[in-house]
């Protein structure tokens, strides 16, 4: 049997969950960060683990053949110059907490939670009325497996759902899907944005000062896909105007973002530090099983990354 390396910060929770789930047949070792996986690797064809450690050591490992991602994003694996070996990733896992996340927010935003405390802080009987989200669209862009979850969701609180892809062919759970030339048009009809998109050059940029000027006045804007789809300054421009009536940002181009970044303060935007998603053993371990039984065997490998796609 092919030893694999785990490269994670809690490599010893992941090491745990596939000898639990496989009463050992799999040999395993953790590694929890650069210097460990530098220290531990004696041409190991199979890693298990964070992109962005295996990334900054993967010149210094020549003999590796498969390397399954441990995030649902596979960016610093994709900017990498090496691409001699199979990449696979995760998939169908992270829809059910993205859309808690997603609808979380939405909910607090149209039900004045955070605005009810701040005046009940004040000792102020505050009776404005709360939103609904019923009758309203959301617009996802992304119709992979997070997007087709959150599209579903969307359903079971009366939202029409439109989303954006790069061809515009039929998902399941939208009622209509737009290519990325007709962005404008797609984004006329969004009374709530949500990103789920993945980092490639054809996802930079989508949201300017323009294309953000399509959505309706006071629409809400939620990113749990990768930062480069929106540029920054035109996101802190159009929530200070109130053209967008708030946001909600759970990835960055810096993480942490720096003390002095305009985001910190931009008014109706709230941050949450890349946590719309954790990378939990119990739901990764499972992906990693089946692809390492289909490796021994020299079976095609499930959720294979195109490295010119990014995804």
């Amino acid at each position: 049997m092919t030893e694999c390396l785990i490269i994670t910060p809690i490599a010893h929770e992941f090491v745990e969950e596939v000898e639990r789930l496989t009463d050992g047949k799999i040999p395993v070792r953790g590694c929890r960060d650069e210097a460990e996986l530098a220290e531990l690797y004696q041409g190991h064809r199979v890693l298990f683990g964070n992109p962005s450690i295996i990334a900054s050591t993967l010149d210094r490992m020549p003999d590796v053949e498969w390397i399954q991602s441990s995030w649902a994003g596979v960016t610093p694996l994709i900017e990498h110059k090496r691409r001699d070996y199979i990449l696979t990733g995760v998939k169908d896992v992270f829809g059910p907490q993205m859309s808690e996340y997603v609808f979380g927010y939405l909910l607090a935003h149209e039900l004045k939670i955070l605005e009810r405390k701040r005046r009940q802080d004040c000792q102020e009987w505050y009776k404005y009325h709360s939103g609904m989200l019923e009758g309203r669209s959301i617009g996802i862009m992304g119709t992979g497996s997070i997007g087709r979850h959150i599209a579903e969701t969307a359903h079971a609180f009366g939202l029409s759902v439109r989303g954006l892809s790069r061809t515009g062919a039929k998902a399941d759970h939208f009622d209509a899907v737009y290519d990325i030339e007709h962005i404008q048009s797609f984004l006329e009809g969004c009374h709530y944005l949500v990103s789920t998109l993945p980092k490639t050059p054809d996802t930079d940029g989508l949201l300017s000062a323009q294309t953000l000027g399509k959505l309706p006045a006071n629409a809400y804007f939620i990113n749990v896909g990768r930062s480069n789809v929106i540029d920054d300054e035109a996101l802190v421009r159009a929530l200070e105007s109130g053209r967008l009536s708030g946001a909600v940002l759970d990835v960055f181009d810096e993480e942490p973002i720096p003390a002095d970044d305009p985001l910190w303060t931009a008014p109706n935007l709230l941050i949450t530090a890349h946590i719309s998603a954790i990378s939990h053993p119990l739901l990764l371990v499972p992906i990693f099983v089946e692809n390492y039984e289909r490796f021994e065997q020299g079976k095609p490998l499930r959720h294979v990354v195109n490295f010119d796609a990014g995804y």
